[in-house]
């Protein structure tokens, strides 16, 4: 099937799968993608019943597709369990991860090997599984979710920085290999999004520093982000549309800011 550029739902037609959807960033992409008409395959942990329901409302089909992304054959198995539920995969968005915050020589090795296999490993998998399909039809959108720590760095996120440093290199790498293909590959880098995990770390810093979860946002979270606002997920998620569309089709290879201005420091 092709997608129809002309109407109000310019992927319909399209079939997408989205890691890490269950909630946050992911969700929003995965609803952005079902409201363009695309259908959609989400992924998590946890109960996934409302996010599926979430998606669905937009008019598109949605399925889940479970899998332990931290083991590359099960990630691999994910994407064929896709392709199988929805007769094919056009749109690959790498978004699921994980975070531990420690000194480097205090950090756990189990807590490293799991930020690597699911950051950054995980994406190797799916992106190797998706592609044979993806060149078959001369269309595919790669879309990794990176972060502004793909970028720069900040002390005790030494395993996320590494890997989302390695999800910004492995894309480009994959870009200039399908530049001729008709498949984009691009990473997005986001600051810090307002999500449950995020809003649930404010009133915790609130509680530890005695502080107001207002100045906790301006002072603490928020001290690296210039604009001193959240990014939403639904703008990450508008940015995802914009790579899948007809005019994103020449933007390849690139890490795309949306951070408030964080890194233009």
């Amino acid at each position: 099937m092709t997608a129809d550029s002309t109407s109000s739902r310019p992927l319909a037609g399209r079939r997408a799968a989205v890691t890490g959807s269950t909630s946050g960033i992911g969700l929003a992409i995965a609803e952005a993608l079902a409201r363009a008409g695309a259908d959609v395959a989400i992924n998590g942990f946890g109960d996934h019943g409302p996010a599926l329901e979430a998606v669905s409302a937009h008019g598109a089909r949605a399925i889940f597709a479970g899998a332990d992304l931290a083991d590359g054959k099960a990630a691999q198995a994910f994407v064929h369990d896709v392709q199988a539920g929805l007769g094919g995969l056009d749109i690959l968005v790498n978004n699921a991860g994980i975070q531990h915050v420690a000194a480097i020589d205090e950090f756990p090795e189990d807590r490293w090997d799991a930020i690597i296999a699911i950051n950054l490993n995980s994406n190797f998998h799916t992106i190797k599984a998706a592609l044979p399909s993806m060149k078959a039809t001369g269309w595919g959108r790669i879309i990794n979710i990176a972060s502004a720590h793909g970028l720069v760095a900040s002390p005790f996120k030494s395993a996320y920085v590494a890997a989302k440093h390695g999800v910004v290199g492995m894309t480009k790498s994959v870009a200039l290999e399908l530049a001729e293909t008709g498949i984009t590959a691009n990473a997005i880098c986001p600051g810090y999004v307002e999500t449950p995990l995020v809003k649930g770390q404010i009133a915790d810093q609130a509680r530890v520093n005695d502080m107001s979860e207002e100045d906790v946002v301006r002072n603490i979270i928020l001290a690296a982000q210039p604009s001193r606002r959240f990014v939403q997920p639904a703008h990450v998620g508008e940015l995802v549309l914009f790579l899948c569309s007809e005019a994103g089709g020449s933007v390849t290879g690139s890490a795309l800011s949306i951070d408030g201005g964080w890194t233009a420091r």
